[in-house]
């Protein structure tokens, strides 16, 4: 499917995989979007749009500003090592709130803006929402739960014939600045897991988002999980 002068927004512009795919749907003549706190980082060539996807407020607000959306990339996310057990949560309230409700938000909102024809919904999601590794945590059950959202949405969207594509892609450790608030305290153990693997980088995850997009209408990929050779679990 050609992206040529489709309309995309795209959370997390910023940094990471959301700047990594930001980049490469400018490259394919796609006109984006770039939803941050700090626009100053995004890349050149998107358009700035400031918000806090904390606060539903701000997205109300600039989903208002909006008239059309061909594609959504809900990217925004926050990793924070908070167990079940002892665990602040204060902590989970704050990965809830972005992890979970502002990318349900995102996605209801931006089916008022995609045309007839049907949009296209990728969540970046993660492979602690196929599997819980022994730190995972609260942040694991956050991606759990947009892995279900993404499900329920699908199956609402066929059940009322919208042609609406609803994708998750879940990668495993991708070296971006989320790391370094899943690590934070552990910082030696994040220095060792680098030098042992070699992670994915944003543009490997990118890539896979691009891939979605290029496929026939007709056709939903439903979940890419993907992970480093390196990375055994």
């Amino acid at each position: 499917m050609s992206l040529t002068n489709k309309t995309a927004l795209v959370t997390g512009a910023s940094s990471g995989i959301g700047r990594a795919v930001s980049t490469q749907l400018l490259d394919s003549g796609v006109k984006v979007l770039g939803l941050c706190r700090d626009t100053s980082k995004l890349p050149e060539g998107v358009e700035p749009i400031a918000c806090d996807l904390s606060d539903p407020a701000q997205i109300d607000e600039v989903f208002a500003s909006l008239r059309h959306l061909d594609i959504l990339v809900n990217n925004a996310g926050l990793a924070l090592l908070s167990r079940i057990s002892d665990g602040n949560p204060a902590d989970w309230e704050t990965m809830w709130r972005l992890n979970v409700q502002a990318l349900t938000i995102c996605c209801q909102k931006s089916l008022r803006l995609f045309p007839k024809s049907g949009g296209q919904i990728i969540n970046t999601s993660s492979m602690s929402g196929h599997r819980v590794p022994p730190s995972g945590g609260f942040y694991s059950p956050t991606k759990f739960a947009v892995r279900g959202i993404s499900d329920a949405l699908r199956n609402e969207l066929r059940s009322d014939d919208n042609p609406t594509r609803v994708a998750t892609v879940s990668p495993g450790f991708v070296d971006t600045p989320l790391l370094d608030h899943y690590f934070k305290g552990r910082e030696d153990q994040l220095s060792q897991t680098r030098a042992s693997m070699r992670m994915l980088q944003p543009e490997d995850v990118a890539s896979s988002i691009l891939h979605i997009l290029d496929t026939p209408l007709h056709v939903e990929i439903t979940d890419i999980q993907m992970r480093s050779v390196d990375q055994k679990a």
